[in-house]
């Protein structure tokens, strides 16, 4: 079978996966009578792994393994939790266990990003035209799983998208059997605890546009963490099935991801990522605004989640070309580690954090949260944060191309 299609469907599935239930989650927590705590341990799950999926790609699956085998047996153990001990702990309505058991899940999860974009770059000939191509299937996987659950299945506050996980899961894992061999890349290579966390990449900071622009990264990731905590749970207050509704921002993704070679020529990288950090605070305004009314105004609503393909492409997929054009071709993992350390391991966890507590205390005892008050305080941060990076990061012909 031809390499490029197979991974295509491997890119489809990894990420139908995580759109099965991440999304929804938001809106299943508080359904089930579980406190605004619970459902900042979900979204705080996938940056605990993020801060450890490094050591066990560093340290272990890059050095000893095929990666596609690691990325089969990880599946695996995924679907094994998905499919038995979390609607366990959903039967039993134990919020607690429900958290670990998550976190165990994206412990397992989390490392398959990296080994899935490892198979994908050993065999492909043309990176910069077909990685796109291959990751616009997983976008295309993620908006499939969320349509299924949220309108196909009407399950947005239903147990049922953990099993949909589960078994997408396990077809996830038998598929990566039959992907082409890929040899660990780190084989026979020295490797210790620094540079597997990425730290071998510390010596980038020697530059200063290098530093404002992780600073900068590092703390707008904080109010950024509140819409994919809770924007599913404030879309709910718009529309019926707000997980369907939540996937048009990953439509629109899909259409700025072939506009950004043309955005690259125009802007250069440092206004693309300005451009990015703009999307959300005008993102965050208009859900502030949109929810300053009796009832949310849905077209602002929507607006905010149709910036999704600006929110995260002009920033995420432009921070991480612009890590690669800085750091030297020997160090150039070690940099995108320490870039998904910094910032969707740190700073999303401490914005999950923050944001439940933002959520819980502009909420009434058995009420509704008070989403006016709560969108304008990320609104307000992520426009300090942008103001910032727009003084400092003065280098711009260091990083136009």
């Amino acid at each position: 079978m031809p390499k490029f299609p197979l991974l295509c469907a491997m890119m489809f599935l990894q990420f139908f996966v995580w759109g099965s239930w991440y999304v929804t989650a938001g809106t299943f927590v508080p359904s089930w009578g579980w406190p605004q705590s619970t459902t900042g341990w979900v979204y705080s799950a996938g940056p605990i792994a993020a801060l450890i999926s490094p050591l066990f790609l560093g340290l272990i699956a890059d050095r000893f393994f095929q990666s596609q085998r690691v990325l089969a047996v990880m599946h695996l153990l995924g679907a094994l939790l998905m499919l038995n001990f979390i609607p366990g702990a959903i039967e039993a309505k134990d919020a607690g266990l429900f958290e670990w058991y998550v976190l165990a899940y994206m412990l397992c999860y989390m490392p398959t990003l990296g080994l899935s974009n490892t198979v994908v770059f050993t065999h492909i000939q043309n990176p910069q035209t077909q990685f796109p191509l291959a990751r616009v299937f997983g976008t295309l996987g993620w908006i499939a799983a969320v349509t299924l659950v949220s309108k196909g299945m009407e399950a947005d506050t239903k147990p049922v998208m953990f099993l949909v996980a589960g078994y997408s899961s396990l077809a996830m894992a038998v598929l990566s059997w039959i992907l082409p061999s890929t040899p660990p890349p780190a084989a026979g290579k020295q490797l210790g605890l620094f540079d597997a966390l990425g730290l071998g990449a510390v010596a980038l900071l020697k530059d200063s546009s290098f530093s404002v622009f992780l600073l900068c990264s590092f703390l707008i990731c904080i109010p950024l963490a509140g819409y994919y905590s809770f924007g599913s749970q404030f879309a709910a207050s718009a529309f019926e099935n707000p997980g369907f509704y939540m996937t048009f921002g990953q439509w629109a993704e899909v259409l700025f991801m072939l506009v950004m070679p043309l955005c690259f020529a125009r802007l250069g990288v440092r206004w693309m990522l300005a451009v990015g950090m703009l999307a959300w605070v005008v993102r965050y305004a208009l859900f502030h605004f949109a929810a300053g009314n009796a009832a949310p105004v849905s077209w602002m609503v929507l607006c905010g989640i149709l910036l999704h393909g600006i929110c995260y492409d002009f920033f995420f997929v432009t921070g991480q070309i612009y890590v690669d054009q800085r750091a030297r071709p020997e160090i150039r993992g070690q940099a995108q580690s320490f870039l998904v350390l910094v910032t969707q391991g740190l700073g999303m966890l401490i914005g999950a954090q923050v944001m439940t507590t933002i959520v819980t205390d502009n909420t009434a005892e058995g009420g509704t949260p008070d989403w006016h008050a709560i969108w304008l305080q990320p609104c307000l941060f992520a426009a300090a944060i942008l103001l910032m990076f727009v003084v400092l990061f003065k280098n711009r012909t260091a990083v136009a191309r």
